[in-house]
């Protein structure tokens, strides 16, 4: 039987959860030495209410470090030997900046920050309306190519929708098997502007918001702690940078700023990690959450006090949003 240099460890030790901050938190064992990985790298036991899991393989992926022993992990691939990806073409896209009225999220943000800023935002991320009223969150590149569009249909909270599946679609399943993805940052075309540090988020929703709130600042998204990777953030070099994780998720996220810092300047900041209640903390608030406690005009940037400001979104919106032409 193969053994594996790092397993769960299956004694009944437990730790901190890095996310729901529970005491159920197993790590992974080096087993060629018998400690632990890194504080970060395990799996919660509360697999139905946290879901937690930070394997090895993308510890090391995330950090660029390769394994020596037998290359169990980290098999960087020829570049010479990797496939060219597909892009999707611009009229798929223009065909998606329409239909706001259905566009439940376009619709609670304009009630939170008003019609014009909303009109602006989603002008500026190139947002878009799917069939089904879900918000197309388009990923363009640096070369202004369109990588995929990720789709989510949310309810008039803002919040997703917990009875549409699956939660997540994606625009170029649409255009057949033979469609080789390659993702990159959500917000990526907007680093042409080389003046201005640059802040990662894990949702597109916080990425947009954070920038209407915070315009000094280039707001990107990765779509997921996974998506916050090496490869995906080449694009970064030489740039500074801003790490903005969910409220549990900064030691990971201390531990990818490490990785990341081989290629530009980068931190992780712990500015939610020290306001969120323990409430929150379990519901993984981040830093959108916050924001939208204040209108924009509200909110002193020099000195980030969050209030408890409840704001009642709007009745109705306009029915267009983007007038004018589209050009990529």
């Amino acid at each position: 039987m193969k053994k594996y240099r790092y397993s769960l460890d299956k004694s009944s030790k437990k730790y901190i959860c890095p996310k729901c901050r529970r005491k159920v938190f197993v790590v992974y064992i080096d087993n060629n030495i018998g400690n632990p990985l890194h504080s970060t790298v395990g799996k919660c036991d509360r697999s139905d209410n946290c879901g937690y899991h930070y394997a090895p393989k993308q510890y090391f992926i995330d950090n660029h470090i390769s394994c020596d022993s037998k290359k169990e992990y980290l098999q960087r691939s020829n570049p010479t030997h990797k496939p060219k990806p597909s892009f999707i073409d611009i009229e798929s896209l223009k065909k998606t900046l329409s239909n706001y009225e259905q566009n439940q999220f376009v619709q609670w943000l304009a009630g939170i920050v008003g019609e014009e800023q909303t009109r602006e935002a989603i002008e500026r991320y190139f947002v878009g309306t799917s069939r089904n009223g879900g918000t197309c969150f388009w990923q363009i590149d640096l070369q202004r190519k369109i990588r995929t569009g990720k789709i989510i249909v949310y309810g008039e909270d803002g919040h997703r929708r917990k009875d549409i599946l699956p939660p997540v679609q994606w625009a170029h399943k649409v255009l057949g098997a033979n469609f080789i993805l390659s993702q990159c940052l959500f917000g990526e075309h907007l680093l042409h502007d080389a003046t201005k540090k640059v802040a990662i988020v894990e949702s597109e929703k916080t990425a947009i918001i954070a920038s209407i709130y915070l315009p000094d600042m280039i707001w990107l998204a990765c779509g997921g702690s996974e998506g916050l990777n090496f490869d995906r953030c080449s694009v970064l070099k030489g740039r500074n940078v801003v790490l903005f994780p969910d409220s549990g998720q900064y030691d990971k996220w201390s531990a990818k700023a490490k990785g990341l810092s081989r290629i530009c300047t980068v931190s992780a900041s712990s500015l939610i990690e020290k306001q969120a209640t323990e409430q929150e903390q379990e519901a993984g608030f981040d830093i959108a959450d916050y924001l939208i406690r204040f209108s924009p005009q509200q909110l002193e940037l020099t000195d980030l006090v969050f209030s408890k400001k409840i704001f009642v979104p709007l009745s109705s919106i306009e029915n267009q949003f983007i007038k004018k032409q589209i050009y990529i």
